[in-house]
């Protein structure tokens, strides 16, 4: 499996972006995206996932002002991210788990976001 994240980038404070990773191989059609984010000398945390039914699950801080989606059809995740704060300055992460993945799954290579305040 293959996770290509785009859409990451400088905006300023209370802007808006929208990241888009899109999963490539060997794809279960049982299986769950997300997003993880790390900033600077901090761990890697939980953003939100999704399934392959649209059930989705937030890091309570992000509920309101981030919105994960996904296009099975495309195989690709999304994350809506507004009112942008400059703690949410990190690398984010794109996540597929699919029954039997192994602890963690399958991580993309990560795009930056800087929120300038």
């Amino acid at each position: 499996v293959q996770l290509q994240a785009s859409g990451g980038g400088l905006v300023q404070a209370g802007g808006s972006l929208r990241l888009s990773c899109a999963a490539s191989g060997s794809i279960f059609s049982i299986n769950v995206m997300g997003w993880y984010r790390q900033a600077p000398g901090k761990q890697r945390d939980l953003v939100a996932t999704i399934t392959t039914t649209g059930s989705t699950n937030y890091a309570d801080s992000l509920k309101g002002r981030f919105t994960i989606s996904r296009d099975n059809a495309k195989r690709t995740v999304y994350l809506q991210m507004n009112s942008l704060k400059a703690d949410d300055t990190a690398v984010y992460y794109c996540n597929y788990r699919h029954p039997g993945s192994g602890p963690g799954g399958y991580w993309g290579q990560g795009t930056l976001v800087t929120v300038s305040s």
